[in-house]
């Protein structure tokens, strides 16, 4: 089994480490389901609170993911038509195998015996799965529309997909727009990051929105094409000392996290709470999490790698990033399961579980990478 790749000329090595953070944050993201979603753990006060700290602490995992993206690819370097033939298949045939089987998976645990509770072990999010396979083909049939509870970490495809067929229209505006305007940009986009509380807790409907228009006054200005903008700001660094950047960066997520993980309990306990309630204050396009995300990313742009062994590690799990995106989900109760069975101290669940996570499925796409066809299934 293969974990080390030669780094291309001109790789970017820091860069490998931001990725290396956001696909392990991620994978560990996926450990705290059990913790804040299964029905059988929601009533235990420890499962409660530790999904809380984990679950806050790792909000940035997407957004870096998002900024990456960003940084790499803007301003897009070919025409509309090479991009989307370059990027989109690459990503849409991995999505549809994985997600068939995603979907297959819960059918097959049954057909072969296994309950309904061990679908939930695997699932989080499936709190009453079907054991039919005409649920299963249903689900497979629904995939060009959205995923399903038993692939749930799969929303983000489509939402990638989304800013790509963006960005080439995106990248007009950033070839000859002055980082003044970039920064005028950015200062519109954080104030769309207010707007899922002042929906909350001010008005329903704001700047023009009401039951008959959802696009409101600064609708154009929001979502995740704020992270775009912001990896490609942030690129060629701040020029900051070390010192400088744990000064302003430290500070800056420790207020991200405690607004997080405040405001996220503070939902979950209201006897009344809905999940949108319930997922307020860790929705990724807000003012909290960019604060966490920004600082993440601050601080590991100010990291040395010398090691030759660890920058072609880095490098080979670059090439097996996506790969690991799409199977870890299936590891994350396998992980949690043995961590159960062995009577792990529950504080210790969600990041040993991740461990095992993402070293299963990195040594899953490494094996698959053996294969002639693998960038068709891991990408």
């Amino acid at each position: 089994m293969k974990f080390v790749s030669t780094p291309r000329e001109g790789h970017i090595v820091w860069l490998d480490v931001v990725r290396f953070a956001a696909i392990f944050m991620v994978v560990a993201c996926h450990c705290t389901d059990p913790f804040n979603m299964a029905a059988g753990t929601l009533k235990n006060a420890d499962y409660v609170f530790w999904g809380n700290v984990y679950g806050s602490l790792l909000r940035p995992c997407v957004p870096l993911f998002v900024m990456i993206t960003g940084l790499l690819l803007l301003p897009v370097p070919q025409g509309m038509g090479s991009f989307y033939k370059k990027r989109i298949p690459r990503v849409i045939v991995p999505f549809l195998i994985w997600s068939v089987l995603y979907n297959l998976f819960p059918w097959i645990i049954q057909l072969f015996g296994g309950t309904p509770e061990l679908v939930n072990r695997f699932f989080a999010y499936a709190s009453e799965p079907s054991a039919s396979f005409s649920s299963a083909l249903h689900d497979i049939v629904m995939i060009p529309f959205n995923f399903s509870v038993y692939a749930t970490h799969l929303w983000y495809i489509y939402m990638l997909v989304g800013l790509y067929l963006y960005m080439p229209i995106f990248s007009a505006w950033v070839k000859q727009a002055s980082n003044k305007a970039k920064m005028g940009v950015l200062m519109l986009w954080g104030v769309t990051l207010l707007l899922p509380y002042a929906v909350r807790f001010i008005s329903p409907n704001l700047w023009g929105t009401c039951s008959w228009n959802q696009f409101g006054m600064l609708y154009y200005f929001a979502g995740f094409n704020g992270y775009l903008l912001l990896g490609h700001y942030l690129k060629n660094g701040t020029g900051w000392s070390v010192l400088k950047t744990c000064l302003i960066a430290v500070p800056m997520f420790v207020t991200g996290y405690v607004i997080t993980f405040y405001g996220f309990g503070e939902m979950r306990a209201l006897p009344d709470a809905t999940e949108m309630d319930i997922e307020l204050f860790f929705t990724y396009c807000s003012l909290n999490v960019v604060l966490m995300t920004t600082a993440v990313f601050l601080l590991l742009q100010q990291v040395k790698v010398s090691s030759q062994v660890l920058c072609r590690l880095l490098a080979n799990l670059t090439k097996c990033g996506l790969g690991i995106y799409m199977v870890h989900y299936f590891y994350v109760g396998v992980g949690f399961s043995l961590m159960t069975a062995l009577q792990v101290p529950v504080g210790f669940i969600v990041p040993l579980s991740a461990v095992i996570a993402f070293m299963l499925a990195w040594g899953t796409v490494a094996l698959i990478y053996r294969l002639p066809w693998a960038k068709w299934i891991v990408g």
